[in-house]
This record gives structure tokens, sequence and C-alpha cells, in this order.
């Protein structure tokens, strides 16, 4: 038990760094394009990764660490204490919520069935939407100055947000299951 212990907690560790490795690439990247934040990326790949292997317990703390990190150490575009909460630690925590797609992951992959999958793509969608959700609704009440005049705000939100994190969720879906199908029994 303390083995397993052990290994959870270097795992989260691990997968943290890189995760806030990967999102400082593409900040760095793509920072002129969204200046108020956000960039294309593919640092909740670790997040994904933790949740399918170790359920929710890996996702969220993995999640949650990630944005503890970006807050604290990273640059983080802080324009209130409640977006700020919200950009980064709701939001990465969140993504670790498809550690409830866990069970059903491993189940099919014991049983030799690609189900795997399609369980992987719906729990790295729904990961990544409640991200996106997160991230919309503090564009949509925090940063509602910087649409277009004449521009509803939700409209600029769902937009500013939109062109970050669909092309983020396809990436990370596309990684996600090439991690997993390289070697799926001892992924998870």
């Amino acid at each position: 038990m303390e083995k397993k212990r052990t290994l959870f907690l270097v795992e989260a560790a691990a997968f943290t760094a890189l995760a806030y490795l990967l999102d400082l690439v593409s900040a760095f990247i793509f920072s002129r394009i969204w200046p108020q934040g956000g960039s294309v990326s593919i640092a909740m790949v670790p997040i994904f990764l933790m949740a399918f292997r170790w359920g929710l317990k890996g996702g969220l703390t993995t999640g949650f660490l990630l944005g503890l990190l970006q807050l604290v150490i990273g640059m983080p575009q802080l324009y209130h204490p409640v977006q700020g909460i919200i950009d980064y630690l709701v939001a990465f925590t969140v993504v670790g919520l498809a550690g409830i797609f866990a069970p059903a992951i491993k189940q099919a992959v014991n049983e030799g069935n690609k189900a795997w999958v399609w369980y992987a793509l719906i729990g790295t969608a729904a990961g990544s939407l409640l991200r996106f959700l997160a991230h919309f609704y503090t564009g949509w009440v925090f940063f509602g100055s910087y649409a277009p005049e004449g521009q509803p705000v939700a409209l600029y939100s769902l937009l500013y947000n939109g062109t970050y994190m669909l092309p983020s969720m396809i990436l990370s879906m596309i990684l996600v299951i090439m991690v997993i199908s390289a070697a799926p029994k001892r992924m998870l």
C-alpha cells in the first residue's frame, strides 16, 4: 500500500511538471495571438493520462497542481482574484474529472475491447469542455471590455476561448490515444 502511494505521488509530481513545461512552451509560442491569456497547448495530456490511470484522485490532483504552479510561478494573466482562481485552479482541476471514465477504460483494456478508445475520447472531450466553460465564464465576466464594439460579450468569450481550446482538445485526444495505444496495459 505504501509503495502504491509513493508511486502515485511521484507520478502526480512528474506529470504535473511535464504539463507545466508543455504549457510554458505553448504560452511562449502563442503569447502574441491570445494577449489576454490562453494558447493551443497539449498541457492537458498529462492530466488526462493521470486521470485515466488513477481515476479522479489522479486527475483532480494533477490538474489542481498544474493550476497552482501556473498561478504561483508561471506567467498568469491576473485581472481579479476570482478570475485567477477560476482561470487557473478551477479550469485545470476540472480537466481531471475525466477520471470518471477510468474504470470503463481499464475494463475495456483488460477485456481487449477497443471501446476504451471511445471512453478516452469522451473523457478527454468532457475534461476539455469543462475547462473551456471555466475560461468562457471568466472571459464573459472579466474580459468583456476587450470585445469589439457591438459584439456581444458572450460571443466574444466563446470565440476567443474556442480558438485555442478546440485545437487543444483535438491535439489532446490524438496524443492521449497514441500514448495509451503504445502500451495500454502498462499505461493503465
